[in-house]
């Protein structure tokens, strides 16, 4: 799971130019997606994306600050959004609770998202393995996920009121959330989307807050699903 573009998907009652901003971002991303896939990240430029979904480069920009990001679905607006929920999600509740809500939402909406740019898991999964190949992609994405880790970090401590200089608990929350983002959207893109996103990212941060216990709840709902050969 990455974080996803900067608003949720359109839903039936939305206007009709926010529908038409969100058909323009997944014609962007799978553009890139595809001829990232086809060509490798290197041999693909913002032009090249334009072009194939039909738009000006300079409307790539107005969405995407980067090649880099288009293919992760990502802005620096999103990632600001996602700080503030953490910070204001179920106020007097433990950090790791507010984790749990925000990222299972989170994860609703990439679910929602994947299903638009492919309609199928396993293969939108297919089509991120190609483009992680790229060596070069490959560090794009590391740095996407500590970018990530270090606003989750600051978040948290100020959540918690405490400084992550002096005090490393924000900065193991933060790498237990990136840990668990990782582990659940393999798992699901593998298994074809047997159990929903949501629900192994919730079931994850619940096994977390029971101390890990070798036969959390996400256990028997994962052992039962048959790993798909076209998502290995």
């Amino acid at each position: 799971m990455t974080v996803t573009s900067a608003s949720l998907p359109a839903g039936p009652h939305a206007s009709l130019r926010e529908r038409k901003k969100q058909a323009t971002r997944r014609a962007l991303r799978r553009a890139a997606l595809d001829l990232v896939a086809e060509r490798g990240f290197s041999q693909v430029t913002v032009e090249d994306i334009a072009a194939a979904a039909d738009v000006s480069p300079r409307t790539f920009f107005n969405y995407f600050p980067s090649k880099e990001a288009v293919l992760f679905g990502t802005d620096p607006d999103r990632v600001a959004a996602l700080r503030a929920r953490v910070l204001g999600e179920a106020p007097g509740q433990p950090a790791l609770d507010a984790l749990r809500v925000v990222l299972a939402t989170e994860a609703r909406t990439v679910t929602q998202e994947a299903a638009e740019l492919d309609g199928d898991p396993a293969g939108w999964l297919r089509r991120m393995k190609a483009v992680r190949a790229d060596p070069q992609l490959r560090a794009a994405h590391a740095v996407h996920m500590a970018l990530l880790e270090c606003a989750l970090t600051e978040a948290l401590a100020e959540r918690l009121g405490t400084d992550p200089e002096r005090d490393p608990y924000p900065a193991l929350l933060a790498g237990v959330a990136t840990a668990v983002i990782r582990a659940t959207t393999i798992f699901w893109a593998t298994s074809g989307g047997v159990v929903p996103l949501e629900q192994l990212t919730d079931q994850a941060f619940r096994a977390l807050a029971a101390g890990l216990p070798d036969n959390p709840a996400m256990r028997p709902a994962s052992q039962a699903v048959t790993p798909r050969k076209d998502g290995n």
